[in-house]
């Protein structure tokens, strides 16, 4: 099946880790990347694979860069095979997609994930499982608090290999990432009814609750104890993102406000294709 795949991803100053995604799509005839104006070395590393398409687009969401990827850019194939910069194809997850057979009602396919730090595989991961293979004409983005999730019309099934999620980007970019998440998902927390928010969301809005139940669930429930220094890192920041998402929900008292960016018109600010940039 691996001929009717192309892999779609977003890239921005993703050079700790583009290279290691690319090089498990060597199989791959045709890879497009949807690039938001990198400032390092993330186009200088594309450009050593021949098969890979750039685009540039400014970056207004993600949902908006996905769909972007899936109707502007000549994706050729049935199938699309959507990816951040930090998933990695396992061999075993390659071997499944080359001989998979997907029946004609189904238009998705899941993958579960297992996190890594530095590269070392941990147990006590909560990255939970994602659409990441799809028939393009059934597929579009939607935004869903500071991440993005595919709406998939028709049926989607689990995989059986897992994916690798290694992000291993300068802990200074993590902060500034975290900032810009949390406060955007205490906007989404903080704007929407209890009723339709999950179990885990609304113990988040309790705000001083998460935080330890974060750190708790990951060494003892989900056992990152036995991950050594990996898990405590790993619990860390997942306590630290809980604790600033409190910090915001805190700040803000009633409704969260988020400052309004004013984005230009996708027409006036994409530049592509870029093929080896």
């Amino acid at each position: 099946m691996l001929n009717q795949i192309t892999p779609l991803i977003l890239t921005y100053n993703e050079a700790p880790n583009i290279g290691r995604t690319l090089e498990q799509l060597r199989w791959a005839r045709d890879i497009v990347v949807v690039d938001s104006f990198s400032s390092d070395e993330t186009l200088e590393i594309i450009s050593r694979f021949p098969q890979a398409r750039v685009f540039r687009r400014k970056f207004d969401n993600f949902a908006s860069q996905c769909n972007f990827g899936l109707s502007n850019t000549d994706i050729s194939t049935e199938w699309v095979l959507s990816l951040d910069s930090d998933y990695i194809l396992t061999p075993q997850l390659l071997d499944e997609l080359t001989h998979l057979k997907a029946e004609a009602d189904i238009a998705g396919l899941r993958t579960r994930f297992t996190y890594c730090i530095n590269g070392k595989q941990i147990r006590s991961g909560i990255y939970p499982p994602v659409t990441v293979l799809f028939r393009k004409s059934k597929a579009v983005y939607r935004e869903d608090g500071h991440a993005h999730r595919v709406e998939i019309d028709g049926a989607v099934r689990d995989l059986n290999s897992h994916m690798l999620h290694d992000d291993r980007k300068a802990l200074s970019q993590w902060f500034d990432a975290q900032s810009r998440y949390t406060r955007l998902e205490a906007l989404k927390l903080r704007n929407t009814d209890p009723a339709d928010l999950s179990w885990t969301d609304r113990i988040r809005r309790w705000r001083i609750v998460a935080p330890p139940a974060m750190v708790f669930y990951c060494l003892v429930w989900r056992l990152g104890v036995l991950d050594g220094w990996a898990g405590f890192y790993y619990a860390g920041q997942r306590a630290l993102a809980e604790l600033m998402l409190s910090l915001y929900l805190f700040e803000a008292g009633g409704q969260v406000h988020c400052p309004k960016s004013k984005v230009e018109s996708p027409e006036l600010s994409v530049e592509g294709p870029m093929s080896n940039v």
